[in-house]
C-alpha cells in the first residue's frame, strides 16, 4: 500500500470534520460498531488508551481518600421516582427492562443511566452517626442512555465512566469535595491528555438534574466546537431529604447529609482525537500513549538489523512503553501506521545507522527527525517525550486562544459563529429566557460561567439589560 493510498482512507478534516473523525476512529483501530445501533466495541488500542486515562484518574481518586465500590446495573422504577427533578432530567434517555425471560415484570426496571438513587438508598441504610461520615465512594462502570444521535466515544447508547458519590456532615465539606474533584479532572486532562480546560459553573438550565450547582471543565475541539470534559455536582441535602439520609450529630441531633457526585467518561478519548489529531491520524500525548515509542527496523532482512533493533527495544523498555514492528510490511507502510496510531516517537534503525552508531528519532507531533548516537538514546528519549507532551498542550492552548472571541451584541455573536467558530465570551443578565433565545437563534449553548470572571461589556449580549456575569458560549458536541 502506498503512502498516498493509506492517507486517502482519511477524509481531510478541512473538507468534512465529522467524517474525518469517523475515519480516524476506524482506521486507527479504536472501535468497531456493535450490532445494536449506537453501541461500540472498544478494540484493544482504544481500550488501552482508556486504561491509561483510567489508571491515572483512579490513582488520584484514591489519593484523595476515596474507595472503589460496585453497585448494580438495574434500578427499580419506584426508586428512580423518589427524586423528582432527577428522574425528569433523565426520563428521555432511560432504557427499561419490562420482561424477565417470558414473564412480564411486576415493576419496570431501569438500566442505569447514573447511580445517584442506588447510592442514596445505600446511604440511607448505612449512615447513622457522624462517625460514619464522610463516606467517599467511587465506581468504575458502564451506563446506558438511549441517545437519538450517536457517534463513537462522543455519544453512544452505552459508555464507560467513573462516578464518584460522597456524603458529608457539613455543607462546607461537600462544597470543598465538589471543587477538589473538579481540580483532579482538570489535572488529568491538562497534564496527561494535554488538553487545556476552562473551569466554571454550569448555568441553572444546564446543571445536573437535582443538583444545587454543577462545576464543569470545558474544552475546545479543532473544529471550534466545545466539549464538556468532566463535571462535579453539589447536591446539598436535596437527595438526602428525598431518601431520608440522616445521621446523629455530636450533640445527639438528627441532621441530613450533604452529598456530591462527579464523573468523566470515555468521551475523553473523543476529545483527545479532536484536539490533537491531524490529517494523518491520531496524535497521542506521551503520558497516556499505550505505545510511546515504536521501533521500525529498516532493511531488516540484512544481517544484524533485527538483532540490533531488539537489543534497542530491551534497552529502551526500562524508560518508556516501547514496541517493535518486525513484520514483513514495507517501511513506508509501517511509517504510515505509526502516524495513524499517533505513537509519539518513531525510532528508525537500519544498516547505515548501525554503521554510524546512531538511530533516527521521528516526532509524531512535528514530523522532525533527530539523529542520536546510540549511547545517548536513553538520555535523550525521556526529555523528548516531555517536549512533545508540552508542545501538544501549548499548541492546543494557542488554538483555543485564537478561536476565542468577544461579542457585545447578537449581531457580533452570530457573525463570529459563522466566520470564526469557537468560544465566545459574552455578558449575560442571568435570565434563562435570554439563554434559551441564544440557543434557539444560533444553536450555541452556555458552556460555563468561568471562575475567572471578566467584564467584556456592561450589557447582556442578548437583551441589552444590565449584565450579571460573563459566560463562555459555543456550539457543542
Amino acid at each position: 500500500m502506498s503512502k498516498k493510498d493509506f492517507v486517502e482512507k482519511i477524509t481531510a478534516m478541512e473538507d468534512d470534520f465529522a467524517q474525518w473523525y469517523t475515519d480516524v476512529v476506524k482506521q486507527a483501530q479504536l472501535v468497531d460498531y456493535g450490532s445494536v445501533r449506537g453501541t461500540m466495541i472498544i478494540k484493544p488500542y482504544g481500550f488501552a488508551l482508556w486504561e491509561n486515562m483510567r489508571d491515572e484518574l483512579d490513582r488520584q481518586i484514591k489519593e484523595t481518600g476515596h474507595t472503589n465500590v460496585y453497585f448494580p446495573l438495574f434500578i427499580p422504577e419506584s426508586l428512580l421516582q423518589k427524586e423528582k427533578d432527577h428522574v425528569e432530567g433523565f426520563a428521555p434517555e432511560v432504557a427499561w427492562v419490562t420482561h424477565g425471560g417470558d414473564e412480564e415484570l411486576g415493576e419496570r426496571i431501569c438500566v442505569r443511566p447514573t447511580s445517584e438513587v442506588l447510592f442514596c438508598e445505600y446511604y440511607s441504610n448505612n449512615i447513622h452517626s457522624y462517625r460514619d461520615l464522610p463516606m467517599l465512594y467511587n465506581q468504575w462502570s458502564n451506563v446506558v442512555r438511549w441517545e437519538k444521535t450517536t457517534r463513537p466515544f462522543l455519544r453512544s447508547l452505552e459508555f464507560l465512566w467513573q462516578e464518584g458519590h460522597t456524603a458529608h456532615a457539613a455543607h462546607e465539606d461537600a462544597a470543598e469535595e465538589t471543587e477538589r474533584m473538579l481540580n483532579v479532572y482538570n489535572d488529568v486532562c491538562e497534564n496527561h491528555l494535554a488538553i487545556p480546560m476552562i473551569k466554571g459553573y454550569k448555568t441553572e438550565k444546564e446543571k445536573f438534574a437535582g443538583a444545587k450547582y454543577t462545576m464543569t471543565i470545558e474544552s475546545l475541539m479543532h473544529d471550534g466546537k466545545a466539549l464538556q470534559a468532566g463535571t462535579s455536582h453539589l447536591f446539598g441535602t436535596g437527595f438526602a431529604e428525598a431518601f431520608d439520609i440522616q445521621y446523629l450529630d455530636e450533640d445527639g441531633n438528627q441532621q441530613y447529609v450533604h452529598q456530591t457526585s462527579w464523573g468523566i467518561t470515555t468521551r475523553l478519548i473523543g476529545a483527545l482525537i479532536m484536539v490533537h489529531g491531524d490529517n494523518r491520524g491520531l496524535v497521542i500525548p506521551p503520558r497516556i500513549a499505550p505505545t510511546q515509542v515504536m521501533i521500525v527496523p529498516i532493511a531488516q532482512h540484512k544481517e544484524g538489523v533485527l538483532d540490533k533493533a531488539y537489543d534497542l527495544r530491551d534497552q529502551l523498555a526500562k524508560i518508556a512503553r516501547v514496541d517493535i514492528d518486525a513484520s514483513d510490511k514495507m517501511p513506508g507502510w509501517k511509517f504510515n501506521e505509526c502516524e495513524m496510531k499517533g505513537y509519539p516517537v518513531r525510532v528508525e534503525i537500519g544498516p547505515k545507522d548501525i554503521e554510524k552508531g546512531q538511530v533516527v528519532l521521528v516526532r509524531r507531533d512535528t514530523g522532525e527527525k533527530e539523529f542520536v548516537p546510540m549511547d545517548q538514546v536513553e538520555e535523550r528519549l525521556p526529555a523528548l517525550l516531555e517536549e512533545i507532551q508540552q508542545n501538544l498542550f501549548d499548541k492546543a492552548l494557542k488554538h483555543r486562544e485564537e478561536k476565542t472571541s468577544v461579542a457585545t451584541n447578537m449581531e457580533e455573536f452570530q457573525q463570529i459563529l459563522d466566520e470564526k467558530p469557537g468560544f465566545i465570551k459574552a455578558m449575560w443578565c442571568g435570565d434563562v429566557a435570554c439563554e434559551e433565545k441564544i440557543k434557539e437563534d444560533t444553536m450555541a449553548t452556555s458552556r460555563c460561567i468561568p471562575f475567572e470572571q471578566e467584564k467584556v461589556s456592561e450589557a447582556c449580549v442578548c437583551c441589552g439589560k444590565e449584565a450579571k456575569e460573563m459566560v463562555y458560549w459555543a456550539r457543542a458536541y
